[in-house]
């Protein structure tokens, strides 16, 4: 009798950093191209199956119920899932690979109502900020609110992005947390502003698969296949990034211009399977947070980390494993002349200027004349993340350069020292229309 193996694959198609590791691979059925069926598999059926959820706890659950072998969630969600499962005595998991990456953190961000007159983290104080508990993001709050000497200033409420989302967007709470891409979707949408990026926390974000070990012990080329597939899904991502974002918006329902901002070149997700030491030391901070916190178990990261399959994924693939190992994409290292900007233009497509005044002079002279732009991009003259050209505070200094500043005070404080004035992204340029 033919042996049948079911590959349950919990996943999270609304955030960004996952998708290489769940909804492309379905939607294209990479998995499939890289199954074993030869050998031990000769006889072998398949049964593949997805599960999308909005976060990573559920998934762990039903990993624990035996009812998924692979999960693909952040940071904080992989360390509670490999420490629940050690906790059992029985059952154990395996991180395997990740799926995508930010060096500094950012697609992790505190986002105010776009009315709020909140600008710092010290202006919360006293009020109330939603986020989800046990997320990326909670953990570089919890992180940002203790740099800060804010630790218990502020009333942490636990919500789920959507959730979070629809009360910024109703001005029902003070200050909303999240992961990728959710402030990225309030910013686009108009409705909230980001007061604190996760870059400023100084800890890395990244999502991962994991594995359930038993069913990696005794089909460990299926494992192999899976990550063969994802290798696949990040290069489909990489070698178009319009294409990619456009098809995810329809199986997503996310904004292509949100998923370009992440999935671009020089945009906020890099994505690397490679498990970097520098994951590992994230992990670890974030593991004794979790302790601090919620009291989760104990972890063996030597038993639980395991890269060993997505070399091998690497190796018969055609790639080299070390070289990406070594390779870190940071945002002003890669881009110090923080450009181009761009213009998405509805009818002509992408457009690319060497200034940002170039592209604020383009995107005033489509206005005028009622072209429709997708979205503008720009970067962070600070950090060198890159943005919505709209969400940003734009700086024109006396002799017509302009830059771009995720804050306002930056900017204000850009005016200051080369005089000039802070413009909005319109036909008039108007200062007062600038956000405040």
């Amino acid at each position: 009798m033919a042996e049948r193996i079911t590959i349950g694959i919990g996943h999270q198609s609304m955030v960004t950093n996952t998708v290489a590791g769940g909804i492309v691979l379905e939607k294209l059925g990479l998995i499939e191209k890289y199954l074993p069926t030869d050998g031990d598999y000769a006889d072998a059926e398949y049964e593949i199956i997805f599960r999308d959820y909005d976060s990573g706890p559920p998934i762990t659950n039903q990993m624990m119920a035996g009812n998924l072998e692979f999960g693909v969630m952040g940071d904080y969600p992989l360390i509670v899932n490999g420490a629940n499962f050690q906790a059992t005595g029985r059952h154990e998991t395996r991180f395997i690979a990740v799926t995508g990456y930010n060096r500094q953190g950012t697609g992790n961000a505190i986002v105010v109502p776009v009315a709020s007159d909140v600008h710092s983290l010290e202006e919360l104080m006293g009020k109330r900020i939603s986020m989800p508990v046990g997320s990326a993001a909670w953990g570089m709050t919890l992180k940002a609110l203790r740099d800060a000497d804010l630790d218990g200033q502020i009333d942490i409420v636990d919500q789920s992005p959507p959730v979070g989302v629809a009360n910024i967007a109703g001005n029902r709470i003070d200050a909303h947390a999240d992961f990728g891409p959710w402030s990225e979707v309030m910013e686009f949408r108009g409705t909230g502003r980001k007061i604190f990026d996760g870059s400023e926390a100084g800890v890395p974000t990244f999502h991962g698969i994991v594995v359930r070990k038993a069913f990696a012990d005794r089909y460990p080329e299926v494992v192999e296949a899976v990550l063969q597939a994802t290798l696949e899904a990040q290069q489909w991502i990489k070698e178009d990034p319009v294409r990619a974002a456009t098809q995810l918006s329809e199986w997503t329902g996310v904004a292509k211009e949100v998923l370009y901002l992440y999935l671009s070149e020089g945009g906020i997700s890099t994505l690397d399977a490679t498990i970097k030491p520098e994951w590992i030391e994230a992990l670890q901070y974030d593991h004794a947070l979790l302790q601090e916190e919620r009291n989760i178990p104990d972890l063996d990261f030597s038993a639980w980390i395991d890269d060993s399959y997505i070399q091998r994924a690497y190796a018969a693939s055609g790639l080299d494993y070390a070289a990406d190992l070594k390779r870190m994409v940071t945002p002003m290292a890669q881009n110090p002349d923080l450009s181009p900007a761009q213009v998405w233009f509805a009818d002509e497509g992408f457009v690319e200027y060497e200034s940002v005044a170039d592209m604020v002079a383009a995107f005033r002279t489509a206005d005028t004349e009622g072209r429709e732009v997708y979205a503008t991009y720009v970067y962070d003259h600070d950090s060198g993340i890159k943005m919505f050209g709209k969400a940003a505070f734009l700086a024109e200094t006396p002799d017509g350069e302009v830059a771009a500043f995720m804050k306002r005070d930056d900017s204000q404080a850009y005016v200051a020292d080369n005089g000039g004035r802070m413009i909005a992204l319109t036909a008039s340029g108007d200062e007062s229309l600038v956000m405040k």
